[in-house]
């Protein structure tokens, strides 16, 4: 498959480029707000062409997917172009600043029988999967409850819009509590009910929460507590999911990068579980891959973006007015 990459990121630079290449696609085309920028990503990663003109990258009848890796607020216009051309679309999350924006940006690809996924990189993972099979299987009974610790320290390289742009979408709730959402869903098969919530700000940037607790209702009864930051240096990250009949303890696995352990603990003791160590990136792109050949969906969906961002609004709209919100996931099914 041949892609083009709208946006010179780091998450580009770091981990979708080598994806892509080892899956067998092809980058044809890398565009930036900066010209100078793109061409010097392109000489720098060995890309054919570069621009600033997402006009001219989609006129490109070379191009068949594109990956969107841009500030949050060019998400939709640049994803419903690429529709609009005829490209596939991978997309960053979260998909756009509302739901309303979001759920556009899905219909428009049902509409033009494209696929168009989110790049939730953390279900792509041999320990996630590892988890929701534990789960899946009973091991630990009935789910009551599910920790998720999603605290760090946000890099000097990645503050920038992240930390003092709001209208880019910056954040710790876009930017994690988002993946957090994800998390869930996809290890508990349900969508969170309604929230209660808390945000702070340390003063690490300007404008926007850098750290933000919550507790999500799930319409099993299990509650889920999630903890997210751009200050913790130290905290490690995590998750825990206890049942009637056990827990489930997975240390460092809230990364880009295939770490971490998974330990099980029953009335028998505790119990190490392995799980594959594949690259997280590399298992989203052959999802990819595969959905565009028509056998089966892509890791992580268009709805799926759609309803990790539905519970992230929904917290920060709780942390802001300080009641517990429920989850509005708009009308897609």
């Amino acid at each position: 498959m041949r892609w083009a990459l709208v946006g010179a990121s780091t998450i580009a630079r770091q981990y979708m480029i080598g994806a892509i290449r080892a899956q067998g696609g092809e980058i044809v085309r890398i565009m930036s707000a900066s010209a100078e920028r793109a061409r010097d990503f392109a000489a720098e990663h060995r890309m054919p062409a570069s621009g600033s003109d997402l006009a001219e990258l989609l006129a490109d009848n070379d191009v068949e997917a594109v990956y969107i890796s841009t500030t949050n607020e060019k998400h939709l216009p640049q994803a419903l172009a690429a529709l609009t051309a005829g490209k596939h679309v991978l997309c960053e999350k979260p998909l756009a600043l509302t739901l309303k924006d979001a759920v556009a940006m899905v219909r428009a690809a049902q509409k033009a029988g494209l696929v168009f996924a989110t790049n939730h990189h953390l279900r792509c993972s041999g320990s996630h999967r590892a988890v929701r099979a534990l789960i899946a299987s009973g091991r630990i009974g009935r789910v009551l409850s599910l920790r998720l610790h999603h605290a760090v320290f946000l890099p000097p390289h990645l503050q920038g819009w992240r930390i003092n742009a709001p209208d880019s979408g910056g954040g710790v709730i876009p930017d994690i509590t988002v993946h957090d959402a994800d998390v869930v869903r996809f290890l508990l098969g349900e969508d969170p009910v309604s929230v209660v919530a808390q945000m702070a700000s340390s003063g690490l940037g300007e404008g926007v929460e850098d750290s933000a607790m919550s507790v999500w209702t799930m319409p099993s009864g299990a509650m889920a507590m999630s903890h997210e930051s751009f200050t913790h240096p130290f905290a490690g990250s995590g998750l825990e999911v206890h049942g009637t009949h056990g827990s489930i303890f997975a240390r460092d696995v809230m990364t880009q990068n295939p770490i971490g352990s998974i330990e099980l603990v029953t009335a028998s003791g505790r119990e190490p579980i392995g799980f594959d160590r594949h690259d997280l990136y590399q298992e989203s792109i052959r999802r990819f891959h595969t959905a565009v050949a028509g056998n089966g969906e892509p890791a992580a969906t268009g709805l799926d973006g759609v309803k990790s961002l539905a519970v992230a609004l929904a917290v920060r709209d709780a942390a802001a007015r300080g009641v517990r919100i429920d989850v509005n996931y708009g009308d897609l099914h």
